[in-house]
């Protein structure tokens, strides 16, 4: 069931947006008039015009202002407790869905406020669920919202790009199952019970994020590898594999890395939540938008309504699978914000963000795709931009760059509303040919990266080391930025870059290219192999922590790599709970930073650990 949300003051008035808002009528009000003026008959015997009049040259007609607000689309289904068969709908989208990894297919299931009895909404390839209350406990479901591996005999390692959002769940059984890997976030939910991260049978899982949660009960990775959690609470936590980080959760277990595997920090330096679609008191849509903390513990909403400030549905422009990026542009350029819906767009420029405080978010998954060789989007370097819950995809002709935060050379400081990156997923390659020369770049100062995958693609369609041809993942140039949950993987060199001073990563996950045919085609200069994580030598300042690389050069498993990451040896630059792995003795690692660590060895897929650096 699609939702038309209520017309907007000046949509009901017939008003453009900008009279509505008490400013100048414009140009239709012109065009009426003078459409009107050249229709109307000449009066006989009237005065002629002047011989030396100069003749008339018509203006160009002037753009007509787009509306803001609308209709969602046919893949948003907006339910309430009074729709029918709302089981029967969610399983027809799961259907569709559970096995499409590189389909078209977009969706997203949003429930309005109220409580929902006896549902299990299991949750497939680009699927996004949410409440759409001000607090996750403003729409509860008694039941599950599902992820678990069946499509792909019981591993979860390929369980990417879905979501969960803005719920209250009480699991049927006590234990929501999420068995997710990358790109999946679990964002502002309450789980009165507990949490498990694998998938049944306990196969191996590959993820994953949760920011902003309550769990009252146990979370239960058992497979999982690597997992980030940030501004949450919990109630226990059982047990790690590789890599466990946490920063500003309340219950989270104590700092013993490497064994267990856990990198626990008291509170995350800043924060600022992903925005998020709700419905007000009279049922009209709006975006909120979380105010930025610092130092942040425990979720943003815990006293009922968040902090924040929000907008009305009436001042984005609503965009549905094949607009034009032209379209895109004069919307922002007249003064809204985006919202994507699901689908694909197909660009053939850059999608400008030029203004500040602008908001582009994508439901479901919707998916950028930039023909002939263009960046997808490009930020300038202003203040406070939101962008969140899309995927770029990258197009057959190489890009330069995919996204771009901030032109080159920016230097404003933007430490008190920061530009936002959250949930924005990149590919190159597995839905098809896809080439870019640099995935994301960072140019804006105190940009906050929160949970990103940028991935060239190592299975799909479109896919070898030429083929899908992308040289560098992530590379940040600006100061100050940090980044919490950077997923960076499968690059042909570098995978991160990072150039700017006062620099800051919580957690990193990495896997350097499986396909490399031989030991020459990684080598860099001296060095065997490119680092996953390198900071730049004139950097002075640069501290992360919880990160990790692995190899698995199954095309040539005789490949060395020297190290998982490369920094300047100086006080100022510090890394805490770094990890190398050799997955199955495909590849191998002599240090683990720098020349520091010990080597992988075998088959045994034990990892290599630096507790703190230098």
């Amino acid at each position: 069931m699609t939702h038309t949300p209520e017309q907007s003051p000046a949509q009901s008035t017939g008003q453009s947006p900008a009279q509505s808002a008490g400013q100048p009528a414009g140009p239709r009000r012109r065009a009426v008039l003078a459409a009107a003026a050249a229709a109307a008959p000449a009066l006989a015997g009237g005065p002629a015009a002047p011989a030396s009049a100069a003749p008339h040259t018509p203006r160009a007609p002037r753009t007509r202002l787009l509306p803001g607000g609308g209709d969602l689309g046919p893949n948003v289904l907006v339910l309430d407790p009074s729709t029918p068969d709302i089981q029967a709908r969610l399983d027809q989208v799961f259907r569709q869905q559970e096995s499409a990894q590189f389909g078209t297919g977009r969706y997203a299931l949003l429930f309005k406020p109220g409580t929902y009895h006896g549902l299990n909404a299991q949750l497939g390839f680009y699927t996004s669920i949410a409440g759409l209350g001000l607090s996750p406990d403003d729409t509860t479901i008694n039941g599950d919202v599902t992820v678990d591996a069946g499509w792909f005999g019981g591993n979860a390692t390929q369980n990417f790009w879905r979501s969960a959002e803005n719920l209250a769940l009480v699991p049927a059984n006590g234990t929501n199952r999420w068995a997710v890997a990358q790109a999946a976030p679990f964002r502002r939910m309450h789980v009165h019970g507990g949490l498990n991260l694998a998938p049944s049978g306990y196969g191996w899982a590959s993820g994953g994020y949760i920011a902003d949660s309550r769990i009252e009960g146990e979370i239960g990775p058992y497979s999982q590898q690597q997992w980030y959690t940030r501004d949450s609470a919990i109630g226990s936590w059982l047990n790690g594999v590789w890599n466990m980080v946490f920063s500003g959760v309340e219950g989270a277990p104590a700092q013993s890395f490497p064994s267990p595997p856990y990198t626990t920090l008291d509170t995350t330096p800043v924060s600022r939540e992903k925005p998020f679609l709700y419905v007000d008191g009279g049922g009209a849509f709006r975006v909120f938008l979380p105010a930025k903390r610092t130092g942040a513990r425990g979720v943003s909403w815990g006293n009922g309504t968040p902090r924040g400030t929000s907008l009305p549905l009436s001042r984005f422009y609503v965009a549905r699978p094949g607009v034009p990026a032209a379209t895109l542009n004069q919307a922002l350029a007249q003064g809204l914000h985006l919202l994507l819906t699901p689908g694909i767009y197909h660009l053939d420029r850059p999608i400008r963000v030029d203004r500040a405080d602008t908001v582009v978010l994508g439901l479901g998954y919707a998916t950028l795709i930039p023909d002939n060789g263009v960046t997808a989007l490009k930020v300038a370097d202003v203040d406070g931009v939101r962008l969140a819950g899309f995927l770029v995809d990258a197009g057959p002709v190489n890009s330069p760059t995919l996204l771009e935060i901030g032109p080159r050379g920016a230097w404003r400081d933007h430490s008190a509303n920061p530009t936002t990156v959250q949930d924005v997923f990149v590919r190159i390659g597995g839905a098809g040919a896809g080439r870019a020369t640099t995935s994301m770049v960072v140019n804006n100062r105190h940009t906050i990266v929160d949970h990103t995958w940028v991935w060239r693609a190592d299975h799909g369609d479109g896919v070898g080391w030429e083929t899908n041809r992308a040289d560098y993942g992530v590379v940040v140039n600006g100061h100050d930025v940090l980044a919490t949950g950077l997923f960076v993987e499968h690059f042909n060199k570098y995978d991160v870059q990072w150039y700017g001073q006062r620099g800051r990563t919580i957690f990193f996950q990495n896997e350097k290219a499986y396909d490399a045919p031989n030991q020459a085609a990684v080598q860099n200069g001296p060095l065997k192999g490119y680092a996953a994580y390198k900071v730049g030598d004139d950097v002075t300042t640069h501290e992360a922590w919880g990160l990790g690389s692995y190899c698995y050069y199954n095309v040539d498993p005789t490949i060395v790599q020297h190290h998982g990451f490369a920094a300047p040896n100086t006080p100022g630059v510090k890394f805490h709970d770094l990890l190398v792995i050799s997955l199955g003795g495909n590849g191998q690692y002599e240090a683990v930073i720098n020349d520091t660590g010990t080597p992988t060895s075998g088959t045994s897929t034990v990892p290599s650990t630096v507790v703190s650096y230098p």
